[in-house]
């Protein structure tokens, strides 16, 4: 069997998710393979390719009776440490078919514990109950200023100026499993227009390391809860609709800001300015390096 008809055949177990949404049409889609001990990189990156989503995750590994399993990521053109959006719906998937409760991922960020319920509890978007809902536990977070001279090309890549930023919410380079560029936008209106020049950005995000750039707007000073985009070219992706890895870093660059006095619950809406309403819940603890984020997924129903 050759490459592609391999690649075919593997399609067909592929499961379509939309995560941190009740509703299909909007939230993140995620192609889930829960069967991929007998793929190998090349295959998996081949379908994530075809499936066309920001991210496909694939069980390679797992002890049913334990509920721990071996968790990979790729985009359309390669491999990622950790995605948020990929591990809530690979989690929907597993409480699905063997039952809500705690699961273990093994990742390239390390071990990743995600709570799932079949319904009711709190969740982004729609009434509670409405759909499954998983909470993940992230890598230890951390985030540190950003370099001045590469925040400068940062903005010059999306069109903006230093004046476009929010000064109470300085950039940073916020990490929970890979790194993320936060940039926090003055206005809603800046975060609404986003115009940016995807080649420049892609180049200055590889060289950096970066996964996507967390873009925010924060609503009110004493809230919160957030608007977020996450532009995303080296996946090949214009835009992230919703970005659970990022919403775990930036949990962690809040409690670095020293913003997270008592244990905080965030509310990031995302993908809003693209057509596919995302919600995010982010949960933060002054005490606690980890961050749990929250969201509801749903099956994508096939064409």
């Amino acid at each position: 069997m050759t490459t592609a008809q391999s690649t075919d055949s593997a399609l067909d177990h592929v499961l379509r998710y939309s995560a941190f949404t009740t509703d299909p049409s909007g939230g993140n889609p995620a192609g889930v393979f829960l069967d991929a001990g007998a793929l190998d990189d090349a295959e998996m990156v081949a379908i994530a390719a075809h499936v066309g989503y920001s991210e496909t995750a694939f069980i390679t590994a797992g002890d049913e009776a334990a509920r721990r399993y071996g968790l990979r990521y790729f985009s359309p053109r390669a491999e990622v440490a950790f995605c948020g959006h990929a591990t809530i719906a690979t989690a929907v998937a597993l409480a699905e078919r063997i039952g809500p409760g705690e699961l273990v991922f093994d990742t390239m960020a390390g071990e990743i514990r995600v709570a799932t319920t079949l319904g009711g509890g709190e969740g982004g978007g729609g009434d509670a109950g409405t759909a499954p809902q998983a909470t993940l536990t992230s890598a230890p977070t951390h985030s540190r200023p950003a370099d001045e001279a590469v925040t400068e090309q940062a903005l010059k890549a999306l069109r903006w100026t230093r004046d476009d930023l929010d000064p109470a919410l300085p950039p940073h380079i916020a990490f929970a499993g890979n790194d993320h560029l936060v940039l926090a936008a003055a206005t809603r209106e800046r975060l609404a227009d986003l115009d940016y020049d995807f080649d420049a950005l892609e180049e200055l995000m590889r060289v950096q390391g970066w996964t996507t750039v967390h873009l925010v707007w924060r609503e009110s000073a004493d809230r919160f809860d957030f608007h977020a985009r996450d532009p995303f070219p080296p996946g090949g992706v214009v835009e992230d609709p919703a970005t659970g890895a990022a919403a775990a870093a930036f949990g962690g660059y809040l409690r670095a800001l020293g913003l997270v006095t008592e244990p905080v619950r965030v509310r990031i809406r995302q993908g809003e300015d693209m057509g596919r309403p995302s919600d995010l819940v982010v949960d933060i603890r002054p005490d606690d390096e980890r961050v749990r984020v929250t969201g509801r997924a749903v099956r994508i129903p096939e064409a």
